[in-house]
């Protein structure tokens, strides 16, 4: 039928209550389905989604303590026992001692993740590289590899007549040969030895490790060192080159 000049057009009809209800569940779960298959992202500046939380796990290490073990030690099996004992995460620290001549020695200290007994790439820890330097002289230096690799002590200095492990002593003694020209390697069967006897370690030090550890996690508060007891500053401190820039300067006293 024909329109009335005077009649006013037609409304279309407004949505009724539960109709907008239904169209709001309906955004909703489409949204939720969206989100579900990563179709949604929230980022933040730098373009990461800002849901995604990741967490370091792995522990700092002491590197005053290590330098003093290392010092100290007196064959490769003493220093991985106070390499695991420094260590307060969860795995075993394996050590690798080996002569590259009469003069060079490199200690590698990683974490055997298969278990063959071998250091493979992506399991070094750290370094020592020690040089003889004359008849009653040697130097050595300790690097950081992966997490670690912030960490470049400098070049140390050894005498004869300081007080040192025979592991570094015995290159003083007259008629001195290289022992590891056929490297020596944490055999995978000693593993857990090492973990026994670090037990027995943390269990007799409470105080140095407050809490059980999680992981690859810290004993402690979180980003201290070894020994810390919660103050915040991280040990090991007072040298070492800083990589790469902006990281916190480490290094021994």
């Amino acid at each position: 039928m024909p329109k009335h000049p005077d009649q006013a057009p037609s409304v279309p009809a407004r949505p009724t209550t539960s109709r907008l209800g239904l169209a709001r569940r309906t955004f909703v779960f489409a949204l939720a389905a969206t989100v579900s298959l990563g179709g949604v992202t929230a980022c933040g500046p730098s373009g990461t989604d800002r849901w995604v939380v990741t967490e370091n796990t792995n522990v700092e290490i002491d590197w005053d303590a290590i330098n003093e073990a290392y010092k100290n030690a007196e064959g490769p099996e003493d220093f991985e026992t106070k390499v695991n004992e420094i260590y307060a995460g969860d795995e075993i620290v394996s050590v690798a001692v080996k002569d590259n001549d009469d003069k060079s020695q490199v200690v590698t200290g990683f974490f055997d993740k298969n278990e063959d007994g071998k250091v493979d790439d992506g399991e070094q820890i750290f370094s020592i590289q020690r040089d003889i330097t004359g008849a009653d002289s040697a130097q050595y230096q300790i690097n950081g590899y992966g997490h670690y690799g912030y960490y470049h002590s400098p070049m140390m200095s050894l005498a004869s007549g300081m007080m040192m492990g025979m592991m570094l002593s015995s290159m003083f003694s007259p008629g001195y040969r290289p022992m590891y020209t056929t490297p020596y390697t944490t055999a995978p069967g000693r593993r857990a030895a090492l973990a026994q006897s670090r037990s027995s370690f943390r269990a007799a030090n409470p105080a140095k490790f407050p809490k059980a550890s999680g992981s690859g996690r810290s004993y402690g508060s979180k980003g201290s060192g070894f020994g810390s007891g919660g103050s915040g500053r991280r040990r090991g401190g007072s040298f070492g080159v800083q990589r790469p820039a902006g990281r916190r300067v480490v290094g021994l006293v």
